[in-house]
Parts: structure tokens; sequence; C-alpha cells
């Protein structure tokens, strides 16, 4: 078969969130021969011109997956479990690392690697930054201490191999309606059922001053990253939707009223829950995302030609109506040899 050879690393991933959107995405593009799409868990699911491969990044051998690839474009990340940060250390730190090796050892043209607003210094001011601002996250959260550690690690593998080009985007919160449910049971826990989370049964949503998000649609950060894997581009893509949402603009969507609440409460509240294991997220993550900078993203318009089909407001009216009807992409169940921790181990990559 004709056509670049790629392979895609946290093809399926437990949310079905970005993986399978990407794979998808690449499968109907005519420039595309083959797909080998690799995660830990094997998959009923799918895909024209795709073979699913099962493996871990972060202990199996690659180079036979990524031999005779024309492109590397790595998604696989684990979240939790939050209260062991070594076991996500080893699996997105280091497993990244034996990604980034094992393709230039197989002498892959090119890499993509899955990179997030999470990796952004902290910043208070809503005067948009381009890609030259700092990567050196917050450090108060797993997630961007070791996005903005691989930051570090990709920036010399780069210097070090100039005939590799090497890509990376950062997305905002990524959202679709079939990722719903499981980035629910990721960030929010099992005490968040689905059906509830709808404007008739939350009359009242806390109004953060110091919260905003930059959100898109699933489909189109996939239609970047494909753009990211065919054209000749290098370096760092900020990659969102407008508007930029406050927790104002979010009551609006949920039909709610906005209802001031000190940020130290709600951090006090997510800390207690945390600590008695009732809900996955970290204080610590709370605390990072009150400081994410507002990504300026003319560089992915004008250099990749990219522009978002859904609105932001799109992006979470999907993620919505994917947990109310509680649809959702079916994955298999991980071995039994493989821990506890590792059962959450997802492709959604540029999500904080």
């Amino acid at each position: 078969m004709s056509g670049k050879r790629i392979v895609v690393t946290g093809a399926t991933g437990a949310t079905g969130n970005v993986g399978t959107a990407v794979v998808r995405a690449l499968g109907a593009d005519p420039e595309v021969g083959s797909i080998v799409g690799v995660a830990r868990r094997p998959s009923r699911w799918e895909s024209p011109k795709t073979e699913f491969v099962t493996a871990d990044v972060a202990r199996d051998d690659l180079r036979a997956v990524f031999d005779g690839a024309d492109v590397v474009i790595h998604l696989a990340w684990l979240f939790q479990p939050t209260h062991r940060p070594e076991t996500t250390w080893r699996s997105n730190v280091l497993g990244s690392i034996r990604v980034f090796e094992t393709v230039q050892a197989m002498r892959v043209p090119s890499l993509v690697y899955a990179s997030s607003i999470g990796a952004y210094s902290p910043r208070d001011d809503d005067h948009p930054v381009t890609e030259e601002w700092p990567t050196h996250g917050s450090p108060k959260a797993a997630y961007t201490r070791e996005k903005a550690y691989v930051e570090r690690v990709l920036e010399a593998f780069d210097r070090s191999h100039p005939r590799l080009r090497v890509v990376r985007l950062r997305p905002g919160f990524l959202f679709q309606k079939a990722a719903a449910p499981e980035q629910r049971r990721l960030f929010g826990g099992p005490f968040v059922p689905g059906k509830l989370v709808r404007p008739s049964l939350i009359p009242v949503l806390p109004d953060i001053p110091q919260l905003r998000i930059q959100t898109a649609h699933t489909e189109d950060v996939a239609d970047a990253y494909r753009r990211c894997a065919l054209q000749d581009v290098k370096g760092a893509f900020n990659i969102a939707a407008d508007p930029v949402l406050d927790t104002r603009a979010l009551a609006r969507i949920f039909g709610a009223k906005p209802v001031k609440v000190p940020a130290s409460f709600v951090r006090r509240a997510l800390a207690t829950a945390w600590s008695l294991h009732l809900v996955p997220a970290t204080p610590g993550l709370f605390d990072a995302v009150l400081h994410l900078p507002v990504m300026d993203c003319s560089r992915a318009r004008e250099e990749l030609g990219w522009t978002p089909r859904h609105s932001s407001e799109d992006a979470i009216e999907a993620f919505l109506k994917g947990l109310r009807k509680g649809e959702g992409f079916p994955t298999e169940p991980l071995k039994p040899d493989v821990g506890r921790g590792h059962e959450l181990a997802t492709g959604v990559g540029e999500r904080p």
C-alpha cells in the first residue's frame, strides 16, 4: 500500500478521546497508506488502514513497531493513580523517553508529541501567550510537572538530532461526546453520575474569578495532529477554540446561576475529597488550572492552516450530551499482571 506509514501510541486509550479521533482522521486522508495503533489494552474497535498492536511504551520493545514508520505520533499518557505519582512518572516520563529514543534508533523521520497547555508556566492575567512562553509547568501537580519535564527532554533531543522533524502540540481541554463517561471517571470519580449533570439538577455553579479555560473539540484537535504529521512543520503549536471560557460562561452553558465562591473554599473541599479517595483530581491540579495562561493560537491557524469547526461552547455541549447518554468507546480490561494504577492509561494527552 502506498502512502505514509504512521504509528500512533495511545491509539485507543481508556477514554477513547484523542487516540481514536487521530486514527480516524489519518485513516480518511489519502496521503496515509497505513496506521499502526499502539495501546496497552486490546481493542474491539476497528478503523480503515489500521493495525492495532498491544504494547506498553514504558516497558515493551518498540523497535519492531516503529520499523518503517514515516511518522510517530506519541499520545500515550497515564493520568492516574494520582496517589502514586511514581507510577505516572514511570509511564509518562520514562515511557516518553523510550519512545523518543526508539524513534531515533529506528530512524523515523518525524515525531509528533502530545504536550499540553499544562506544560506552560503559570500566568495570572489574560494576555495571550505564544509558543515562546516558558514551559516550566506548575510544581503543584504531577501532570504539569511531568508535561514540563518531557518538554525539557524533547528540547535536548531535538537539538541533538537536527535531521529529525520534531513537532509538539499544546492543546487546551479536549472534549467530545463519545469520551465523556470515561473522562468523568478519570477526573470526577464514581461519585459524579453522568445522568445527573443536566441543567435542571444544577441550579448554581461556583463562580471562581481566577478560573478560565480554553477548550477544543477532540475532532478538531485530531485534525491538527493529522496536519502536523503530514505537513513539513516543526516546533510547538498552541491548539484551542474560541472563546476563552470563565465560570460565568460555563454557568450559561449549564443553565445555572453563578455564585461567587472563594477558590480557597473549593480547594479545601477538593483536598478533603481527594484525601478520602472520593475523587481522583488533586488539589494541586486545581491550583495549576487556576493559573494557566491564555494561549494565542495564531501560529496553528497561519502555518498549519488549522481552523476549528467547533467553538469551545460546542465542545462543552458535546461533553455534556455524552455524559447524559452514557456513550463511550468499548475497551477490553488490562491483563491481570498489570497493576491497578495502569488501568487508566489514556491517549488523552492534551487535557490538564
